[in-house]
């Protein structure tokens, strides 16, 4: 794995809501250069209000988001996709009635051409080439996250950002896909995964956020996330 680095995205003192209602409280975030971060937490913990703060589609009542040191608090969604921020949702990115081929064109932007995104997509996941005239809706699940992942790294991020991206697969190629996004984050890139089942990412995690509603319940190395630590947040127990 690359060096960890210097921070990448920063949430600080994040607290949101919903109308009347509080969903976040004061919530501290940083994710690394080349760092996996695993944010967990059970249905209703915050997770996604997270993402959406982080991805700049909602603004927090209070607190400030940092991209490479830049505060962009406020910033249009498409500004911090023109720094590198990816964000791929849950359900999967992808235009299910064109074919693998012409959902990587779709993919390509200014300066980077086709035929290297798909070179790229090809080299990571070799079943892609051979899949590269079928519709994109009719792969198995696990092949359109494949798609997913390489639509979002045609675009060079610095941070990606996955949203339940284990979601409805099987742990077989759950776990072949968190090998492929340590792959990403030893290249560099910055990972932040969300995740409401912490055992399919946290052997892959360099760190890790656990949250329960709209509170940050630990913080630190994935490696001392314990059970209790788990039981807390999910079960409610001390």
């Amino acid at each position: 794995m690359s060096a960890i680095g210097e921070p990448i995205l920063e949430l600080k003192n994040i607290s949101a809501s919903y109308d009347a209602i509080s969903v976040l409280h004061d919530v501290n975030i940083t994710v690394r250069r080349g760092e996996v971060m695993a944010l967990l937490g059970p249905n209703g913990a915050g997770k996604s209000t997270v993402l959406k703060i982080a991805s700049a589609l909602m603004r927090p009542t209070q607190g400030s988001v940092h991209i490479a040191g830049h505060d962009l608090t406020g910033a249009a969604a498409s500004e911090l996709a023109r720094l590198g921020v990816c964000t791929i949702p849950e359900g999967r990115g992808i235009f299910p009635n064109l074919t693998v081929r012409e959902n990587l064109e779709m993919a390509a932007r200014k300066g980077l051409a086709v035929s290297v995104i798909q070179e790229r997509a090809f080299a990571r996941f070799p079943i892609l080439a051979e899949r590269r005239t079928q519709l994109a809706g009719t792969l198995s699940g696990g092949q359109q996250q494949m798609l997913s992942l390489a639509r979002g790294l045609a675009t060079d991020p610095v941070l990606l950002m996955l949203d339940e991206m284990s979601m409805g697969l099987a742990p077989i190629v759950v776990a072949d896909l968190y090998e492929q996004v340590q792959a990403i984050a030893a290249e560099g890139v910055s990972v932040l995964v969300i995740e409401q089942f912490a055992r399919t990412v946290l052997g892959i995690a360099d760190t890790a956020v656990v949250m329960s509603h709209g509170h940050v319940r630990f913080s630190g190395n994935a490696s001392d996330v314990d059970e209790a630590t788990l039981s807390s947040a999910y079960l409610g127990t001390k």
